[in-house]
């Protein structure tokens, strides 16, 4: 029989659903009962696309013995980290704390309110069974010193997550960073340490946007070399397109197969500004595939973007993408698969696992009609495996991010289906996520779930609003920005400068989150700052501005200190060294749509962009901007002080400090 999670909205939890663990969503409830009981609880955290996390439910949690475990002595309570990322931002800190990593699954063991005595990740299942015999006999035995353990844990963490002293991020600071993750920069396969390799998105528009404003060949030249890696080795699907999480090897040869909405909607804007600012061939095809990738793959019936796609296919990781030389003569031939066995890695040895490879496309083909042909053979075939399963829970944040990027693709690369795509993602989320003036977490098929926006969904979410506004034009995309910033001023400020990950009138946990790093995907706190910088740009706004520059501060040290883990941080900090760069084109036809051109080519990351009518409604950078005898033109402020008017490409060129694009 289906258990509690039967119908829960997220497709992790539903995974979980014919489980003999008498599994309890994350609620008040599961904690009264444990209380009624006297007994711990077991916490379990994944999500749906992660390896592991099918590898402990397949033997652990569909294993009857275990499950008559877990039923008689716990109560346990299963939780879906990309739906409830305050849970595992609490938790997974005590994990940290306690062994030293983290990851998923995460495997806490609680008291009955909530506190943490044990945590880890993956268990075996031989494994798992001797830790709860342990954990039952301390809790019968020595049930006080259980509970003295996890008050002492609880006052460390919450000693770990208070607010630090705030560190301004200068151009000094800047550049010193800058230096210091060239010297864990591996100059040979790009990226930065050892094995496994994430791709660095946020690093990489940090140093992208460094060399925007400096011109630093150094910057530039980590931002290259990895871009380059990574398109050309198995963690980019060459067949598809698209970016897997991270690679199990220091080569980026071969993938955890999982793709992550946040991972492709990042590198889609690294990519893109990679090619405005070199104008690479290879960047630009690396943009206009991972685009597709999103709107063929991700995107679902209401217009918005899917999570996931899982990491295993019929329970077997890599089985979708993998191939053999004999596989590639079975759909080409002898003599194209010979060429493309080559060309792709694909060898009798194999890269992967049993003899198959991993593609990659080290080199570009020679004759692109014939690897066109190739490539379209090899995806039809792929098409016919069995496919991985689909996470189709929208994340608000996540789907922010894409929407950012979407805009500025559709107007980089002059595709009118990607901003098409990112308006009406953003429509969705506005009319359907955004309930009176406060965002839920994540929908799914359109039923909106419970969970409650946390401040990275409120700052990506108005991130990708400036950006789309920018793009477009439309004000309602700033006044709707401007009212997400208004409710995260009010309801996440730390009262020092930083944003709490969670609102003032959210569920209380035993700390309340707060976590300046930036990770797979901007924290809430530097989603927060890029937005405020943004935002105060586009309107004038120094209370915006002042709020950003706060928030940089508050995660300055950090920054300084661990650079790969503040990659957003560091970036917007480059914006608010470089800005604010105002430039208000006002006027229609030719002219002015040639004016818009040259500045969003622009490589400065203090840039924003207005245009329209002069004095159009709404904008208010084009306020009191007439034309000029009768002419388009362009103003250029820096810092709120205008210099005149440019009426000419040229001039305007002149005006941003840039040469000709391309």
């Amino acid at each position: 029989m289906p258990n509690r999670l039967a119908d829960a909205t997220s497709p992790y939890l539903a995974q979980h659903a014919d489980n003999p663990v008498d599994w309890w969503p994350w609620c008040e409830e599961a904690f009264a009962e444990a209380r009624r009981r006297n007994v711990p609880v077991l916490l379990s955290v994944g999500y749906a696309a992660c390896h592991w996390c099918h590898v402990m439910a397949h033997e652990s949690f569909s294993d009857a013995g275990v499950a008559a475990v877990l039923n008689d002595r716990f109560v346990a309570i299963k939780g879906d980290r990309e739906e409830r990322p305050d849970i595992d931002a609490i938790y997974m800190a005590a994990t940290t704390a306690m062994t030293g990593h983290g990851g998923w699954p995460m495997t806490c063991l609680l008291t009955p309110s909530g506190e943490p005595f044990f945590c880890g990740t993956y268990f075996p299942k031989d494994g798992f069974l001797r830790l709860l015999d342990a954990v039952t006999q301390a809790w019968t035995e020595r049930q006080d010193e259980v509970l003295a353990t996890s008050g002492r844990i609880v006052q460390a963490l919450q000693t770990a997550l208070a607010a630090g002293q705030p560190q301004a991020l200068g151009t000094d600071e800047l550049a010193q960073v800058v230096s210091r993750l060239g010297q864990h920069f591996d100059r040979s396969r790009g990226g930065y340490g050892a094995a496994p390799k994430f791709p660095p998105s946020m690093v990489l528009e940090f140093l992208l946007r460094h060399h925007g404003r400096t011109g630093s060949s150094q910057a530039l030249d980590q931002v290259v070399r990895t871009c380059e890696a990574m398109a050309r080795g198995g963690i980019y699907d060459q067949l598809a397109g698209g970016f897997a999480r991270y690679s199990v090897d220091a080569d980026w040869i071969v993938p955890h197969f999982e793709k992550m909405l946040y991972d492709n909607a990042q590198l889609l804007r690294v990519y893109l500004h990679l090619w405005r600012a070199t104008r690479s061939p290879l960047a630009e095809r690396i943009a206009h595939e991972t685009a597709q990738f999103l709107l063929r793959d991700l995107r679902t019936p209401e217009g918005v973007f899917a999570s996931a796609l899982d990491a295993d296919t019929d329970g077997v990781e890599g089985l979708t993408y993998a191939w053999t030389p004999e596989q590639l003569t079975e759909v080409l031939g002898e003599a194209d698969a010979a060429t493309a066995a080559s060309l792709l890695g694909v060898t009798a040895q194999g890269s992967f696992e049993l003899g198959s490879s991993t593609l990659q496309l080290r080199t570009d083909p020679r004759d692109r009609r014939w690897w066109a042909g190739v490539r379209n053979r090899l995806l039809a075939a792929r098409n016919k495996r069995p496919q991985p399963a689909r996470d189709d829970k929208a994340i608000t944040a996540w789907n922010g991010l894409a929407i950012a990027a979407l805009a500025e693709a559709g107007v980089l690369l002059e595709r009118v289906e990607y901003l098409a795509a990112a308006q009406e993602c953003a429509d969705f989320l506005l009319s359907r996520h955004l309930v009176g003036d406060r965002l839920h977490r994540s929908s799914r098929d359109g039923s909106i779930s419970a969970a409650m926006g946390v401040a990275e969904d409120y700052g990506d979410l108005a991130e990708g609003l400036l950006a789309l506004h920018q793009a477009s034009a439309d004000p309602r995309w700033l006044t709707s920005a401007g009212q997400l910033l208004e409710v995260a001023l009010t309801r996440f400020a730390d009262g020092t400068g930083g944003f709490f990950d969670t609102a003032d009138d959210a569920e209380a946990l035993f700390s309340r989150p707060r976590d300046a790093s930036d990770n797979a995907a901007p924290s809430g706190q530097s989603a927060l700052a890029g937005a405020l910088l943004s935002y105060a740009a586009l309107t004038g706004s120094t209370r915006h501005r002042e709020a950003a520059e706060s928030a940089l501060a508050a995660a300055g040290e950090l920054a300084v200190r661990e650079p790969r883990f503040a990659g957003w941080t560091l970036a917007v900090a480059e914006a608010a060294c470089a800005g604010p760069l105002q430039v208000a084109i006002v006027g229609a036809g030719p002219l002015a749509h040639s004016l818009v051109r040259a500045a969003r080519a622009s490589t400065s990351p203090g840039l924003v962009l207005a245009f329209g009518k002069p004095d159009a409604p709404g904008l208010p950078l084009l306020a009191n901007r007439p034309l000029v005898a009768g002419e388009a033109a362009a103003y250029v402020c820096r810092g709120f002080v205008c210099e005149r008017p440019a009426t000419t490409v040229a001039d305007l060129l002149a005006a941003l400090g840039s040469a000709a694009p391309g």
